[in-house]
């Protein structure tokens, strides 16, 4: 299983694309995003007074700011993407074109590619959303074991050592989260999977399938 399985880094992430082989398993990038932010040279821009920066921080000109929001570094925040009011961003994110970062949501050494939308009261921790995922108000993507124990992943019967203490989850392009929706740590959705409102989910989805309330998975019909 590789990051291509899931998704493409976009070209607005280009300059930032030594740092994540397609060919390493996804959950590798997470501990890649400090590194890749290392070298990144804060741009001038105005900023509105309620809105806290600290940090190495660049955003875009194009980036629509709220009234206020906390905004810790290091932190790449591209083009198109709008802040909403209350958001707290706490450092190693990673954010590319077109992005909703929501009312009230937290987002924690995180990359979030384009066309990601997460706007309402939600935590993204130690995770990655390809292009054009989708959270629904209240999604949570829980990153640590109540036993705190280093996080193992399963797909096709067989059990990867990530090596992660924290860990959230790993969306691939075009998956979705129903509201209230929990993803345990170390869950893994492949491309347009989702998972219906209110559930708690762990382990594997594979691309193109929905899990439903009480642990049932379907596949989603294709479009001829």
């Amino acid at each position: 299983m590789t990051a291509a399985d899931f998704f493409a880094l976009p070209s607005s992430l280009e300059t930032f694309s030594t740092h994540f082989s397609a060919n390493a398993a996804p959950w590798t990038w997470l501990s890649r995003i400090g590194d890749a932010l290392a070298d990144i040279t804060p741009g001038e821009r105005h900023v509105p007074p309620g809105v806290h920066i600290e940090g190495k921080v660049w955003i875009d000109p194009s980036v629509k700011m709220p009234a206020y929001a906390t905004i810790i570094g290091p932190a790449w925040v591209g083009p198109g993407t709008e802040i909403r009011p209350g958001a707290f961003i706490r450092g190693n994110v990673i954010i590319g074109a077109g992005c909703v970062l929501g009312n009230a949501c937290e987002f924690k050494n995180c990359l979030l590619m384009d066309n990601v939308q997460v706007p309402h009261f939600s935590y993204v921790g130690d995770s990655i959303l390809g292009n054009g995922a989708h959270l629904g108000a209240g999604v949570i993507c829980s990153n640590l074991r109540l036993d705190q124990k280093s996080i193992t992943v399963r797909v096709d019967g067989k059990t990867a050592e990530t090596g992660l203490r924290k860990f959230g989850a790993i969306l691939g392009d075009g998956a979705e989260v129903g509201c209230n929706a929990v993803l345990n740590p170390g869950t893994l959705l492949g491309k347009r999977a989702l998972v219906m409102p209110t559930v708690a989910f762990a382990g594997y989805l594979p691309a193109n399938t929905i899990a439903r309330i009480r642990g049932t998975i379907t596949q989603i019909p294709r479009k001829d």
